[in-house]
């Protein structure tokens, strides 16, 4: 019996709309500024490292060529809904409402601090993605726990490196981008390190479930080659 590459499983499917629904989510909570103790934060912080858990799970279980369909999938629906909400905060608003300043906070989102998020996004996800499937290779599956926090640093470090400088740079001192890049890699690897115990068990239920543990021999990491499931 032969299997159709071309198809993707229900529980991939699920995975895909939580992560999509992590991204967007991110987008909106990026407008609230959080305090924790000495080091300012974004709501933003809260899920979008769900994201990166989410890419090391399929990664992990079917492997690069779905973690790249996953990325560039997050990627439409979030540009989708950056564009629809840039759309919507640029219409009038009606005489009789007067919300456009709270409304504008959360949807004008300024076309520099969008691009820089969406090569951010791209370049850390996909980084994230390959560390993870070359380490499964060499370790030969072994050392998840390692895997999934190395691909990790390697991602939010390539995220925030370069989000910050194209975001912010000239805006913010230039002495405070360093700082605030390795607050963010530092914070957000801590949150994998956290909630690695259930990321573990995800991937062991998700790998007997779908009864599949891709390894990437040979595989093509060319990132535009979307449809090669």
């Amino acid at each position: 019996m032969t299997s159709n590459k071309q198809q993707v499983s229900v529980l991939f499917m699920l995975f895909s709309i939580l992560f999509c629904v992590c991204l967007i989510t991110a987008n909106v909570l990026e407008t609230k500024q959080i305090a924790l103790g000495p080091i300012s934060i974004t709501g933003g912080l809260l899920v979008f490292p769900v994201s990166y858990i989410i890419n090391d799970c399929v990664c992990e279980v079917w492997g690069y060529r779905k973690a790249r369909l996953l990325i560039w999938l997050g990627f439409a629906m979030n540009f989708l809904f950056v564009m629809f909400g840039a759309l919507a905060d640029a219409v009038p608003g009606a005489p009789y409402w007067h919300n456009d300043a709270g409304f504008h906070a959360v949807f004008g989102l300024a076309p520099r601090i969008a691009a820089a998020s969406f090569l951010a996004f791209l370049v850390g996800s996909f980084i994230n993605a390959y560390v993870m499937s070359r380490m499964k290779i060499s370790s030969g599956g072994k050392n998840f726990s390692l895997r999934a926090v190395l691909s990790t640093v390697f991602g939010e470090a390539a995220d925030s490196v370069i989000f910050f400088p194209l975001a912010l740079g000239g805006v913010v001192p230039t002495s405070e981008l360093p700082w605030l890049i390795g607050s963010q890699i530092l914070l957000k690897t801590v949150y994998e390190i956290i909630v690695l115990p259930i990321t573990i068990k995800i991937v062991n239920k998700t790998k007997r479930y779908e009864g599949t543990d891709v390894y990437d021999n040979g595989v093509d990491y060319n990132v535009l080659k979307i449809l090669n499931l």
